[in-house]
């Protein structure tokens, strides 16, 4: 069967958004709301084992603030400061100052011109995806994705594999006619579940994790005079990630 998809995890796949874009919108939305919360680079780091903002919230209150005074209507108040942060997170977005991981414009494109399909497979909301499409890639780039699965389409987050489930049924396509493209623990449990080969370009906050089952891990895909470091799975050798790798890492048994 040949390589018809590619299926995209957005935070730290597609941009390093985390550190210094989405815990920078999460302590401006504190703030804005009158907390005196305050997510530090490591706080935050073992935050992310929670996938989801909305879930991270309520994980960060369960074991790292308990002494908070919750309200009646806990659910509400989280979503509140979600979205305030959602709005905070896609005003930086738009100063350009989320530029894209290496490779990663240079791949779409070249994905675009083979006439391979697109998707987007997240936890982050629509409206995130969608600002760090527009601004760090192209304006109409949120065109170029055939799928973009993002944000509560599926109850049961990373990971679940259900939003691969979920992208792979809006492309009408079976798990052995694409590959993903993550960059965690989560996000290789989430696709393997799901029955995606997956190449992994790690980050500071994922070096460490455990990716025995990724098809290829690498430190990021690679541009000239940048080039790309494998850490696990086949070295043709290559300063950069081009299609031909992709279709030689989807092909192999």
């Amino acid at each position: 069967m040949s390589l018809t998809a590619l299926v995209f995890d957005v935070d730290g796949t597609l941009a390093d958004t985390e550190r210094d874009g989405h815990r920078v919108a999460f302590n401006q939305a504190f703030a804005a709301l009158g907390l005196d919360w305050q997510w530090s680079v490591p706080l935050y780091g073992e935050l992310l084992a929670v996938t989801g903002g909305k879930e991270r919230i309520l994980h960060y209150l369960e074991k790292y603030n308990t002494g908070f005074r919750r309200p009646a209507a806990l659910s509400a108040f989280i979503a509140d400061i979600h979205a305030t942060k959602t709005r905070i997170y896609t005003a930086l977005l738009e100063t350009g100052s989320i530029p894209l991981r290496p490779g990663v414009r240079r791949l779409l494109l070249e994905a675009r011109e083979r006439d391979r399909r697109l998707a987007i497979a997240t936890t982050t909301t629509p409206a995130n995806v969608h600002a760090l499409l527009e601004h760090a890639l192209a304006p109409d780039a949120g065109r170029w994705f055939e799928v973009i699965a993002a944000g509560d389409v599926v109850p049961a987050k990373k990971p679940a594999p259900d939003i691969y489930h979920y992208a792979l049924d809006r492309l009408g396509l079976g798990a052995g006619q694409c590959i993903a493209f993550e960059d965690s623990a989560n996000g290789i449990r989430s696709a393997k579940g799901a029955g995606l080969k997956t190449i992994i370009t790690t980050n500071d906050y994922t070096a460490a994790d455990d990716f025995a089952a990724a098809d290829l891990v690498l430190d990021h895909l690679g541009d000239p005079g940048n080039p790309c470091r494998v850490i696990r799975g086949r070295d043709l050798q290559r300063d950069c990630v081009d299609m031909d790798w992709v279709e030689r890492v989807f092909n192999d048994d």
